[in-house]
């Protein structure tokens, strides 16, 4: 056996930031402990025998990107050329925003698949690993806006093990463009490294821009950073379809990671993040999409002007700003003042134990009046300022004269920008109450609460905070509060929760030497609404009740993207929808209603490049997690955290509330494992001659504590049963057949109806109605023909070509078109690739590599 005894890793995916924070005491120390030792060593304790050191030979990415939607699959090779079992570990930086959606181990000839279950079972498991562990590991990283994968097994000599992650993300449209970010940092130089990703879009690709690999600590990409020399951009059919290839050698890697050495810490194997930025071709009405009883609308205007606004910025000047972080908040204001609208009105108030209201509009300087806080009390507050040249040089004049001192007084430094919002802008003239009311309705107003602390003045219990503001931040002038979370110290879960109560979200600034830079970035993202009070609405007849995401929002921004997605009703032929809003005039800047009025064919045939249905369940979820944040919920089953599991459960999402379990065969009893009787075993214990992997979130310390924690359990007693397979043809719960090997079919669903596992093979029909085995491979490097790739013969019918494309008959994971047919398809158009391997007659134009 590979793995000795029952092995439970507890592996936490945490929010990593840019610095190492102090650990708090739960989090000093965890356990690993098993029957079978990992072996850290680097010398035999008997022989004196250095041992040959574990090599990682070859790492593969694979994203497939269609509608925004991108799904990846990470392929790691590590081997043991010692003949003595040493550990290899496998790591991985994901997006912060992704879920793991399946994981598999190949040791040897063994594969080890996922599943994903709730919890709480994972608890148990590293509960019961702690309590009995003698031994403590620990794994820091230093990667923006990521979280950390980390698995450790025992690999037996001369065996190599292949670690496949895929994981699945939605790229947010942001300053106008999408972005796709993978992180390389594979912990040693890699002979064979290549990332692929393809992108297919519904509309034209506008933009594509593949930047050199940022470091992930420092200065973000920005549209004047250098190309990268090494990317390969092939276009596809046509301009909606585009291939990046990137494959540095290990000259190439050296010098990322010296680049990436020198700009932040790190063991020097660190490459970077590989980003590949576009856009696609848009008009103001909107796109709708329709498959497979699911549907997504996506609207991102263009050419409005901007909405006017009162913008109130709620700037932390507590001791705790002191040196950089004051310096570069000054610096960051200097820039955001200078892109006001002129048509725009702001407030600058500046906090620490004490409240600063700074007054502009008098004369040619500025003054301050200290705020107390009165619970509804507008009559200390200060007027909005027109943002004139004499204004925000004023203001500048301001910012960078703020310095750093004394304690936080949070609440009732946002009680006074309430104040000022509630009160509205004040004209010159205010013998015309309509005209200055129709003003006040005209402003967008929002509030730019930036800290870098805790509340540790006044008011400091947190859920009295928000519920504060909540209470007071309501009606017609109710604003959206953006909440910046500068550095590791302030409360992110208080700010996430805050903004989320009151229309805007959190953004977590790093502290690193482009902060300012990544203020001015937040800035540009809120700072021009285009559309206001925008609802999306649909025939209560054309849906499933229920199944409609997130559809009103407060605005939305320039550069940015609302997306709406749920289930059609079934015997629906058209699908017609509405979406009201207010956007602003170019001449006199008022407001005025739009509506958008679209329809479009319901197909139920499914498109495979269309993936709604997943992209329904990730946002869903998402968005169930946001209100379950927002809010104080039951724990009833229509609560947002019970819908949320249910829908992780069922599409194998690995999110907060949900953890990825690996099982190894119990080869003793079956071929398969059915996961479910091994998960309802009772208390006693049974013989597990197996292994399980546990992969989860940690809840609160999530995006407070950069590290990687995961702990072994030990044996458990044992006791002979011939029940550990237990019949569930009852239950509910979805059942994993785990396959002996990994055949890389990930993204080819089709396969599975076809696939023999005994036979390693897919089967089909010859031309006589015998049955045809086409063998596949467990190798991550396909086959290819001897002779080189040969055209397919007139009989073969080739997928997704036209007459003017040339098809040659390849191995299936080859060609991109394969993973959108059928297995239908398939049997129309398979082929032998070296008289053995599964083949397909793909276009010339849809090859891999």
């Amino acid at each position: 056996m590979l793995l000795r005894g029952l092995v439970a890793l507890f592996v936490s995916v945490l929010a990593a930031s840019v610095h190492s924070a102090v650990l708090p005491a739960q989090y000093e120390h965890l356990v690993v402990a098993t029957d079978h030792p990992i072996v850290r060593r680097s010398v035999d304790s008997t022989t004196e025998i250095p041992y040959k050191p574990i090599k990682k030979t070859e790492m593969r990415v694979r994203s497939e990107v269609a509608l925004r939607y991108a799904r990846t699959s990470v392929i790691t090779h590590v081997a043991n050329p010692d003949s003595r079992p040493q550990e290899a570990t496998f790591r991985m930086l994901l997006p912060d925003t992704a879920f793991i959606s399946g994981f598999t181990m190949t040791i040897g000839e063994q594969s080890y698949t996922a599943y994903v279950k709730g919890k709480q079972e994972a608890k148990q498991i590293y509960s019961q690993a702690v309590s009995q562990g003698s031994a403590a590991a620990l794994v820091a990283t230093k990667a923006r806006n990521s979280n950390h994968f980390t698995v450790s097994v025992n690999v037996e000599g001369n065996t190599t093990a292949i670690f496949d992650l895929r994981y699945e993300d939605f790229l947010v449209r942001r300053n106008g463009l999408y972005s796709h970010v993978i992180n390389l940092h594979p912990g040693a130089l890699v002979p064979v490294m290549e990332v692929v990703v393809h992108i297919k879009e519904s509309q034209q690709i506008t933009k594509l821009n593949v930047p050199e690999l940022r470091t992930g600590n420092e200065i973000d990409a920005t549209k004047n950073d250098a190309r990268n020399p090494m990317a390969v951009i092939q276009n596809g059919t046509d301009d909606k379809e585009v291939t990046v290839t990137f494959t540095p050698d290990l000259k190439e890697q050296r010098r990322l990671a010296k680049l990436y050495l020198d700009k932040s810490s790190g063991d020097g194997t660190a490459l970077g993040q590989f980003v590949v930025e576009y856009d696609v071709e848009r008009s103001n009405d909107g796109e709708i999409l329709v498959n497979d009883g699911y549907f997504v609308h996506f609207l991102a205007p263009t050419s409005l002007p901007a909405l006017r606004k009162h913008v109130v910025f709620v700037l932390d000047t507590s001791g705790s700003m002191y040196g950089r972080e004051i310096d570069q908040l000054r610096k960051a204001m200097d820039v955001i003042l200078s892109e006001l609208n002129p048509y725009d009105y702001f407030n600058i108030i500046e906090f620490n134990s004490d409240v600063k209201m700074y007054e502009l509009e008098d004369g040619d300087e500025y003054a301050y009046y200290s705020y107390t806080y009165y619970k509804y009390d507008y009559k200390n507050t200060v007027p909005p300022a027109i943002a004139s040249p004499t204004n925000i040089a004023k203001a500048k004049a301001i910012v960078s004269g703020l310095e750093s001192e004394k304690l936080t007084d949070i609440n009732s430094a946002l009680d006074a920008a309430l104040s000022i919002i509630k009160a509205g802008v004040r004209l010159t003239d205010n013998k015309n109450h309509d005209e200055n009311r129709k003003l006040i309705n005209q402003l967008e107003p929002m509030i730019i609460f930036l800290t870098d602390g805790q509340p540790v003045e006044g008011e400091t219990d947190t859920d009295r905070i928000i519920e504060l503001v909540t209470e007071k931040n309501t009606g017609d002038m109710k604003a959206a509060l953006y909440s910046l979370a500068f550095g590791d110290g302030a409360d992110r879960d208080f700010l996430r929760k805050l903004s989320l109560r009151n229309d805007g979200f959190m953004r977590h600034i790093y502290e690193a030497a482009d902060a300012a830079l990544q203020l001015q970035d937040f800035y540009r993202q809120v700072s021009s609404p285009l559309l206001a009070n925008v609802k999306f609405t649909y025939p209560a007849n054309q849906i499933i009740e229920g199944s409609v995401s997130r559809n009103q929002f407060r605005t939305i921004n320039k550069g940015s993207e609302a997306v709406v997605v749920g289930k059609v009703a079934d015997d629906v032929t058209e699908m017609t929808s509405q979406i009201d809003a207010y956007s602003g005039a170019n001449e006199d800047m008022r407001l005025i209603e739009c509506r958008i009025d679209k329809t479009v064919l319901v197909r139920r045939i499914k498109d495979d490049f269309l993936p709604l249905e997943r992209l329904w369940a990730y946002l869903t979820i998402k968005q169930l997690l946001d209100k379950r944040d927002a809010g104080d919920h039951g724990s009833d089953k229509n609560s947002p955290e019970k819908m949320a599991l249910d829908i992780a459960l069922k599409y194998s999402f690995v999110t907060p509330l949900t953890s990825l379990v690996v099982v190894k065969p119990n080869e003793t009893v079956h071929d398969t494992l059915d996961v479910e009787s091994v998960d309802n075993l009772d208390s006693a214990g049974y013989t597990i001659q197996g292994s399980r992997l546990s992969v989860g979130y940690t809840s609160k310390s999530m995006m407070a504590v950069p590290s990687v924690l995961f702990a072994a359990a030990p044996m458990w007693p044992s006791r002979k049963t011939s029940g550990l397979i237990k019949d569930t043809t009852t239950q509910t719960s979805v059942q994993t057949t785990v396959p002996s090997k990994n055949y890389h079919l990930e993204g080819f669903e089709w396969t599975s109806s076809l696939l023999n596992v005994s036979a390693d093979a897919l089967t089909v029909r010859g031309a006589n109605g015998e049955q045809v085995s086409l063998k596949l491979t467990t190798d991550i490097n396909p086959p290819v023909a001897v002779s080189g790739d040969v055209a397919c013969s007139n009989s073969t019918y080739a997928v997704d070509t036209s007459d003017e494309t040339g098809s040659v008959c390849v191995y299936v994971t080859r060609c991109y078109a394969a993973r959108s047919i059928t297995a239908d398809d398939y049997q129309n158009s398979y082929c032998v690739v070296n008289n053995r391997y599964a083949g397909i007659c793909c276009p010339e134009d849809k090859l891999m590599f």
